[in-house]
């Protein structure tokens, strides 16, 4: 047992602050159904919301700045004390941090009564203390190989701002919404990228001979850097033939980088399987923003927003949320039924909403996408709750 594995099983505080996983994993879940059933209200219902956003910029940043931040500190604060063999923030700090996020989607959701940058301040705040908290524990862990995530971390958070500007001073918030979706897609090529293959070849090395995955090699070296290529065009000229180009080379590269992965021999375990569907989204979502360029009477912006966002996005959160849970509370890694429901339910979710965005059946679909996202993720709830509010079992 490594020593950062045995202080963690020395805390004796209340299980859910014992790792960070706990709170954030099941506040991000507990937070994408309720903000998704919201939305259903406003779309469905007109509800009227008391922030001073539109109901559409409200709903995407609670989504690309509420959910995912919230995933992405439950993963990475669980993460980096394996990576660094350095204490977990638990107890007290990790409560202080998870109080701060819950602020900030109060002040957004009530930001009309408080004013529109008091609101931004308190929701930048989280973003910022997540930074600060995994740049000094990875830079005093001389874990420099980890540095790049520091970086998208701090290009969220840059997004966050950018979002914030844009919203007071023009009433939209486009780039802060693409920075943010750039952001969330490289973790997915950079963090992704190592744990799909190792999961894959971990789970096939106990079913016998086969092909296994590729290792890291120069071509992942350079889907990623296509990948950072295309997507800073699409930040800056979304709308653009050089973007559209791009986002061809870059989905063609990152198709055949989810092909070395194996893919095809994971069926029979979906806890394995949905880390590569989850990845499918990364490419498709390149091919759809050059179809939205070459196109744009026929597939719509909000089809590669989505297949990114509800895909690539919601998809690997909920992948790596139930399979790292199951790990750090000691229950078997595999997919029950309840588990497979919920993936049914967000590969649903994904595919509505891309559907929508080419014009099959949009007001429908909408429904579906927001009906499934909610099923989805009040699922995760009710199946992860109890085990994230335990403590763990015991090997």
């Amino acid at each position: 047992m490594s020593p950062t594995a045995k202080r963690a099983r020395e805390y004796d505080g209340p299980a859910f602050l014992s790792y960070g996983f706990r709170p954030f994993f099941l506040g991000a879940a507990a937070w994408a159904a309720l903000a998704m059933a919201v939305w259903l209200g406003v779309i469905a219902a007109g509800w009227q919301l008391p922030t001073t956003l539109r109901a559409t910029d409200w709903h995407v940043h609670e989504l690309l700045y509420g959910f995912l931040p919230a995933a992405a500190a439950g993963f990475l604060l669980t993460a980096i004390p394996n990576w660094t063999d350095r204490l977990p923030v638990t107890g007290r700090p990790l409560l202080a941090l998870f109080a701060v996020w819950l602020a900030g989607r109060a002040a957004m959701a009530s930001s009309a009564a408080m004013g529109a940058w008091p609101a931004a301040l308190i929701d930048l705040a989280f973003l910022a203390l997540l930074l600060a908290a995994i740049a000094r524990e990875i830079i005093a862990g001389r874990n420099t190989r980890n540095l790049p995530v520091v970086l998208l971390v701090a290009l969220m958070l840059t997004g966050n701002v950018a979002f914030h500007v844009e919203a007071a001073l023009n009433g939209g918030a486009s780039h802060g919404i693409r920075i943010g979706i750039a952001a969330g897609l490289l973790l997915i090529m950079l963090i992704g990228g190592r744990i799909v293959p190792s999961f894959t070849r971990n789970w096939l090395s106990r079913r016998g001979p086969g092909r296994l995955p590729a290792n890291f090699a120069r071509f992942d070296a350079i889907a990623v850097a296509a990948g950072a290529v295309a997507l800073a065009a699409w930040v800056g000229w979304p709308r653009s033939d050089p973007t559209a180009a791009l986002c061809v080379a870059a989905a063609v590269l990152h198709g055949l980088r989810l092909a070395r992965w194996a893919g095809d021999r994971t069926g029979a375990e979906r806890l394995v399987l949905i880390l590569h569907v989850a990845y499918a989204f990364v490419p498709l979502g390149f091919l759809l923003v050059a179809a939205g360029i070459a196109t744009p009477q026929w597939v719509l912006p909000g089809a590669a927003l989505h297949a990114w966002t509800a895909g690539a996005i919601g998809l690997m959160v909920l992948a790596v949320m139930t399979r790292a849970s199951l790990g750090h509370c000691g229950r078997p890694l595999t997919a029950t039924r309840p588990i497979e429901a919920i993936y049914a339910s967000g590969i649903v979710a994904a595919l509505a909403r891309v559907a929508a965005g080419i014009g099959i059946a949009p007001a429908a679909m909408l429904h579906v996408a927001a009906a499934a996202w909610i099923a989805c993720f009040a699922g995760f709830v009710v199946v992860y709750g109890p085990m994230l509010t335990t403590p763990r079992r015991r090997d």
